[in-house]
């Protein structure tokens, strides 16, 4: 990759480029993120959209590149933004609609893109309270569902996502897109079945487990005694036996009509609302 972009590479401080050509090397660069092989090399993804950005910089997320078109120059939030990334020894790209539209593959791409260092959090370092709430995704493939699922974490005030198995890219573009900034709230985890198993041992914490062959009313359980891990299947073969049988609930969504099923992302938001329902009010202030 470019010595601008690169990881390792020196960084142009306070620089700011204008850059019109498609073939711009770090421009490729930046389009290249798209590949999952890519993103893992430079440890980077792409955010796109100003609210995203300024969500992320707020939190403490480090900026390695801001993209802004040029219709964008000017604007107070814009500039704010680009003086943030310098500040932070960051790269600062004016660039046309059309490269824009190339990064992000959309016609009509939103005007500022940030490009951001991945930050994970280890399985090891979890070790949620007693009103705290995870959950567990095993082998999540569909990005629409993991972000959404991130998103739906976020808002019902869950500590975090621990992917198990071969999942998506909780940092791929569409994900990004459909956690529509959380990615940058809820830290995320991915662990080997086999780690996740060792982990819940000795996490003190209560693993109840959606299962077609689950007995239970999901509504019957407890979720105020210990911190709660909610483990969900893959979105075609469900939870595997050996993670099934290490659950300590094992509970079933009751259903009525002709569908024999829940989107993944719908039956995640239907258990964490009900796992955290005796923590959350509503807000008489807002």
């Amino acid at each position: 990759m470019n010595d601008d972009f690169q990881k390792s590479g020196p960084r142009r401080v306070g620089q700011v480029k204008e850059v019109t050509s498609l073939s711009n090397p770090i421009i490729k660069d930046i389009k290249a993120l798209t590949n999952k092989r890519d993103r893992e090399e430079s440890g980077t993804f792409l955010a796109e959209g100003l609210k995203l950005v300024i969500d992320a910089l707020e939190l403490g997320w480090e900026i390695r590149t801001l993209v802004y078109a040029k219709a964008a120059k000017g604007k107070t939030l814009v500039e704010q933004v680009a003086a943030k990334t310098v500040a932070h020894g960051g790269l600062v790209l004016e660039v046309s609609e059309k490269v824009l539209s190339s990064v992000t593959r959309r016609d009509n791409p939103q005007m500022v893109v940030g490009i951001f260092e991945q930050r994970w959090k280890k399985l090891e370092d979890l070790r949620p309270g007693r009103d705290e709430t995870l959950v567990a995704l095993d082998r999540v493939r569909d990005p629409g569902n993991l972000g959404t699922i991130i998103r739906t974490a976020d808002a019902a005030g869950a500590t975090g996502v621990i992917l198990v198995g071969e999942c998506t890219d909780p940092f791929s573009l569409e994900t990004v897109r459909a956690t529509m900034g959380s990615v940058f709230a809820v830290p995320v985890v991915k662990c080997s079945p086999e780690e996740f198993l060792i982990w819940q041992k000795r996490s003190g914490t209560q693993v109840v487990a959606t299962h077609l062959a689950g007995a239970v009313d999901y509504r019957t359980v407890d979720y105020s005694k210990k911190p709660v891990v909610l483990l969900m299947g893959n979105e075609q073969s469900g939870l595997p036996d050996n993670l099934a049988r290490a659950a300590d609930r094992t509970v079933r969504i009751p259903q009525q009509g002709r569908a024999d099923s829940l989107n993944l992302a719908v039956a995640s938001a239907v258990m964490l609302f009900e796992a955290r329902r005796h923590l959350l009010t509503l807000d008489e202030k807002k």
